[in-house]
């Protein structure tokens, strides 16, 4: 395993830290970091990973690039957007296992092509901080025992390095791990997308989420 694909589980506990030490009330700085983190999954995704996939039609990557895009729209309905930065807490006296499930299946594929895409590696782990942030809060509203919190937290931020593994052992399989590659893109291109296009409030322009929407795309275009 490479041990670059610790970043993304270390990325979901930084997040964690910030949630428990600053108790974060106001959601500004969260949307700004979504917004950079958007923008630059979006970049990675139509200057690298678009062009490497459709270097080889014969796998049909557009037929399973629509595919993770509704793969994610299903998850969402489980997770209620979660993994873009939607928080609905409430009290409750067990955890919200069927939101955990979708945001772990989320992570596992996310983690996928992780192996040969360093670009993609960054741009996972700025996802991660602020979904270490909402994931936290969402598990820490709960009236449930702590070691289950820290455990439900612990398989969440494995999920993505577990995706990353599976898919090394698959790699003399590469039609398959075409197909994956595509699938995860609809995943990611759905995800990045609804955080750059959903409204700022009041649909006013926001010239903060612009600057960080743009930085996300030149960091993206330098590497």
């Amino acid at each position: 395993m490479q041990l670059s694909l610790l970043l993304p589980f270390i990325a979901v506990y930084f997040g964690a830290a910030i949630a428990l030490i600053l108790r974060p009330k106001k959601m500004t700085e969260l949307k700004l970091i979504l917004s950079f983190s958007g923008s630059f999954l979006l970049s990675i995704i139509v200057i690298n990973l678009l062009p490497h996939l459709f270097e080889d039609n014969n796998s049909n990557p557009g037929i399973w690039i629509m595919v993770g895009i509704v793969i994610q729209i299903l998850l969402e309905l489980f997770s209620k957007g979660a993994e873009h930065g939607h928080t609905h807490t409430n009290k409750t006296n067990q955890l919200p296992w069927v939101l955990i499930i979708s945001l772990c299946i989320h992570a596992f594929m996310e983690g996928m092509p992780l192996n040969d895409q360093p670009e993609l590696l960054l741009g996972i782990m700025i996802h991660k901080l602020p979904i270490g942030i909402v994931m936290t809060l969402l598990l820490w509203e709960t009236n449930t025992p702590k070691i289950q919190k820290i455990i439900a937290l612990f398989i969440f931020a494995a999920m993505t390095p577990i995706g990353g593994i599976v898919k090394e052992n698959l790699l003399n399989f590469e039609s398959i791990t075409k197909i994956i590659d595509a699938v995860v893109v609809g995943i990611l291109f759905h995800i990045s997308t609804t955080i750059l296009f959903e409204s700022s409030a009041g649909h006013v322009f926001n010239s903060r989420k612009f600057i960080a929407i743009i930085s996300g795309i030149l960091v993206a275009a330098l590497l």
